[in-house]
């Protein structure tokens, strides 16, 4: 009924074809696994091609919503921590700010709504120290302290409904080296930020 004709054994790909295409198609699924899927997805960028196109900053921004979302939910499901304490803790904080007599290089404050973000990075060289004093007002803010340069990262701290926090930055290498806020409650937050040390500048990297 049918008469295709069928074709003959050289028409038909031989073994030796079939594994090179094959190796062929591996080559360039690594190739995009590596160079575009990591960078982008994960923040991965072992080939610094993902930083060059941006890819990475796009990645690393994905990641840290997701760890920022599956933090808030854990928090949720555990319960909320006890305000009381957190406002404790600001008033130790608050007390102690008031009488150190600190000169400070640099001092910022702003209000984030519910949902806001900001970031302010130091720019540091390799083995320079610098101390940061943080207060938040109206509320909490997720924070992560992290810094990025020379083709390297590193995380300092992360904190979920910090009402204030204090210590040092020492520079594993030459970038920018600072703080992420992001408000996760419903109301209004002001946070302050005092700087001193070494450092170039500080500066707003939103």
């Amino acid at each position: 009924m049918f008469n295709a004709n069928k074709p003959s054994l050289e028409e038909l790909p031989s073994t030796a074809q079939l594994l090179r295409s094959t190796a062929i198609a591996a080559v360039a699924a690594v190739a995009l696994l590596v160079t575009i899927v990591l960078p982008s997805e994960y923040g991965i960028d072992p080939t610094r091609v993902g930083g060059v196109l941006g890819l990475t900053e796009m990645g690393e921004i994905k990641r840290q919503l997701a760890q920022e979302a599956e933090m808030d939910r854990q928090m949720e499901a555990a319960g909320d921590q006890s305000s009381f304490l957190d406002g404790i803790f600001g008033i130790f904080v608050g007390a102690a700010h008031a009488q150190e007599a600190v000169v400070w290089r640099d001092e910022i404050s702003f209000t984030l709504a519910p949902g806001d973000s900001a970031e302010w990075k130091l720019v540091m060289q390799q083995g320079q120290t610098a101390q940061y004093q943080m207060f938040v007002a109206g509320g909490r803010v997720n924070v992560d302290l992290h810094g990025h340069g020379s083709g390297q990262s590193v995380t300092y701290d992360k904190s979920r409904g910090s009402t204030g926090s204090e210590g040092d930055i020492i520079a594993g290498f030459d970038g920018e080296h600072g703080w992420f806020w992001r408000n996760r409650d419903k109301t209004d937050v002001t946070v302050t930020l005092q700087v001193r040390g070494e450092y170039a500048v500080l500066k707003d990297a939103s």
